[in-house]
């Protein structure tokens, strides 16, 4: 995958609003204070589905390792910010936002792919069928909504319009709109949006209901590749070294084990997930799951998943100071699938 130098000038900047709060961070809950070690991880969850973690939970992979459920996210820099105060103890974000942050010395992390793109799992860029819009250009002065801003969706979504020729100045007049994944499609069908960003089982879902169709996906545009990563603190780490290692052992084998499981398999053991987790929700969507889209085996981190965003922000003059290097922002050494190995 090889972005164009033009694709982003602002596509990160919820990630930037970030550094200033990691500043805090020293006084943001036990995860960031320098407490006693802990086996017990404090996470964000999402509605409707079932997180890599909770599945490793489920089925008995994380060990002495216990979840905390703290609420839902909202979105993948809400989920770091989350993580790099003290709030939680582990979140989630697209790959870019995590050198964003890493890049202004925030003490972060990442140690394990959880989401991607691949030829079943994908995020896609949707409009009702009968829209006018079907090239970049036709998006100038359309609203185009997303699960967050400055994140995955956004630096996609640039891509593509500069792709097509755009220029910085005519990407600007793109409209972006944050909204809940739970109410994209809804805010498309009464057309308060004209395009809606969709991804796993809430895009698959939506294109069996009909009368949506797509003008690209992330995979067509940039081929398979894992998305983003789970990022711990590097105290934390330091201070739970076991603990983290579990952690991405349970969720590096509830990968291949929902690889190697008939996808009927894996849809009933989320049901059951939800039914006992007891959250008054709508368990329909996971009826819909395909894969993780995690490309790398046991979520093992590639070097060009996190090189791609460092060369592309440096290209737009988006990192001050010498370059980093991908091995100052991610570590495999927790993961038993390195280096071809297995759990």
């Amino acid at each position: 995958m090889s972005p164009p130098r033009r694709a982003i000038v602002r596509t990160l900047t919820a990630a930037a609003a970030l550094v200033a709060l990691t500043a805090n961070a020293a006084c943001g809950g036990d995860a960031a204070a320098g407490g006693a070690p802990t086996n017990e991880l404090r996470y964000q969850g999402s509605v409707g589905q079932v997180t890599l973690p909770e599945l490793a939970a489920d089925l008995g992979y994380l060990g002495d390792v216990k979840l905390k459920w703290i609420g839902n996210v909202t979105g993948g820099p809400q989920d770091i910010q989350a993580t790099a105060t003290g709030q939680s103890d582990f979140g989630g974000a697209f790959n870019g936002a995590i050198v964003k942050l890493a890049t202004a010395n925030a003490p972060i992390t990442a140690v394990v792919s959880y989401y991607g793109s691949d030829a079943q799992t994908f995020q896609g860029y949707y409009v009702l069928d009968d829209s006018p819009v079907r090239n970049p250009r036709d998006l100038v002065g359309k609203k185009v909504g997303m699960n967050t801003l400055g994140a995955h969706a956004e630096a996609v979504l640039k891509t593509w319009l500069a792709r097509g020729g755009l220029t910085p100045a005519e990407i600007k007049q793109v409209e972006l709109v944050a909204l809940p994944p739970v109410n994209t499609e809804q805010s498309l069908r009464q057309k308060q949006i004209d395009v809606a960003v969709l991804g796993g089982v809430i895009r698959d879902k939506a294109v069996a209901g009909g009368g949506i169709r797509t003008i690209f996906t992330d995979y067509e545009l940039l081929g398979a590749f894992s998305g983003g990563t789970y990022v711990f603190r590097d105290d934390f780490i330091k201070r739970n070294p076991e603990t983290v290692k579990a952690f991405v052992t349970g969720v590096a084998k509830a990968i291949e084990w929902a690889r190697s499981q008939p996808r009927e398999t894996v849809v009933a053991r989320m049901r059951d997930i939800i039914a006992k987790r007891g959250r008054n929700e709508d368990p329909s969507l996971v009826a819909y799951w395909k894969s993780s889209g995690v490309a790398g085996r046991g979520g093992v981190i590639g070097e060009q998943e996190f090189g791609t965003w460092i060369d592309w922000l440096a290209a737009e003059g988006e990192l001050r100071g010498d370059r980093p290097k991908p091995g100052d922002i991610y570590t495999n050494r927790f993961n038993p699938f390195v280096d071809g190995g297995g759990a």
